[in-house]
């Protein structure tokens, strides 16, 4: 069995994921975009929006500034010239992916015939499932509010049914969202318009059928692809598949030679390779990576990957917090050598670094160079004037002083 370094393993997870590929010379498009896609396979989704939502982030932090109607565009619209590119599932956590993958996820649709969460509330109420997915027929794009004020027209009462309420209408659209009779066709200040899906994904898509364990191998063999280097622990967390789904299916790929099994030093775990992967010989990659970031999806992987410890701590009271609300890792040179704490201060038109941290070891000089472009960077991208350091960590001082100089 071949013995990889742990900077070797390091430097094929960063290429794999696309941040040593040179970014676009001109603007974003949606050819980027799909290219994009078909290699990290889902941009996972958020509400939180302290800095920016989370899907946008991880486009932002392979090909550089870009206008996001693009992908609000390939996310929640369609046209004959310009059809819809990605849908929402349970891929990793709630995601975005292509469209054409959906198919690859109806066994996960079938395992929740009552939802996710919530399904004593779904048992409960069989007609207001019924009378849900026949509103949404009726109504088309809709939020859970929507729905459930036309239920109430419907029934000829002006305030909540004795069984049914908001909350109930939102946990059967949410179940229907699960098992795949409903999707999202648009989302308006982040909120979700169920819709049929059929009236969103186009017939050929919906036509595809694919046998179970095909489909979680295609999985399993997307995520060795996302992930360059993995162990079945890794390979299981990308798109959220289980032991037993994931063992037979690396051993058909490793049969197939799709996987090339592979010892990793200091890994405790059997790692797999995909095949065909190249061995970067040097760190390369330069990028914020916010929290949901598809490199760093997997906390003990960035651990065993990077030797660096990564919790969010967005529900961490604040005085308990060691690093900050919504902190973004720093990845320079292919290795993650800080960590900043970012908020986007629309009102003053400021990205405000709450704090910065280096890691134990790194150049706080070097650090600070690098960050103070990427921090413009997403700055002018957020549509943000200048950036503003606070006064939590030790790397604030160096940064300070090199955003107050200038370019």
């Amino acid at each position: 069995m071949p013995v990889l370094t742990a900077a070797q393993a390091r430097r094929i997870a960063v290429a794999a994921q696309g941040f040593t590929d040179p970014k676009p010379a001109a603007a974003v498009t949606r050819a980027h975009l799909k290219r994009l896609i078909s290699r990290i396979q889902v941009l996972q989704l958020d509400s939180v929006s302290v800095a920016v939502r989370a899907h946008y982030a991880p486009v932002f932090s392979r090909l550089g500034p870009y206008d996001r109607t693009v992908l609000d565009r390939a996310a929640w619209s369609h046209s004959a010239r310009s059809p819809r590119l990605l849908v929402e599932y349970w891929a990793h956590e709630a995601a975005l992916m292509a469209v054409e993958d959906w198919p690859l996820l109806r066994w996960r649709m079938r395992q929740w015939p009552h939802g996710r969460w919530g399904s004593h509330i779904v048992r409960a109420n069989p007609q207001l499932v019924t009378d849900v997915t026949a509103a949404v027929g009726q109504l088309g794009p809709a939020t859970a509010g929507q729905i459930e004020e036309h239920l109430a027209a419907a029934s000829g009462r002006a305030g909540k049914g004795p069984w049914w309420n908001r909350s109930d209408t939102k946990w059967v659209a949410e179940a229907l969202f699960a098992s795949g009779v409903l999707t999202t066709a648009t989302r308006a200040g982040f909120a979700r318009h169920y819709d049929l899906v059929e009236n969103v994904l186009p017939p050929q898509v919906l036509a595809v059928e694919v046998d179970d364990d095909e489909a979680v191998r295609e999985l399993v063999r997307r995520a060795a692809g996302a992930l360059g280097i993995a162990t079945e622990a890794d390979l299981r967390d990308y798109f959220r598949l289980s032991a037993a789904q994931v063992k037979p299916a690396i051993a058909k790929l490793v049969a197939a030679g799709d996987l090339e099994p592979v010892a990793v030093d200091g890994w405790d775990a059997p790692a797999y390779l995909r095949a065909g992967q190249s061995i970067p010989r040097t760190d390369r990659g330069t990028a914020l990576l916010c929290p949901f970031d598809p490199l760093i999806f997997f906390r003990p992987r960035v651990q065993r990957l990077f030797d660096f410890f990564y919790r969010i701590e967005i529900y961490t009271p604040a005085p308990k917090r060691q690093y900050g609300y919504y902190v973004w890792p720093f990845l320079l040179d292919g290795q993650l050598v800080g960590r900043v704490d970012l908020k986007a201060d629309r009102q003053q038109g400021t990205l405000h670094v709450v704090g910065a941290f280096t890691e134990e070891g790194q150049s706080r000089e070097r650090a600070a160079e690098a960050l103070v472009g990427e921090l413009r960077s997403m700055a002018s991208w957020l549509g943000l004037s200048q950036v503003r350091v606070g006064e939590r960590g030790n790397l604030v001082a160096e940064l300070r002083r090199r955003v107050l100089s200038g370019p």
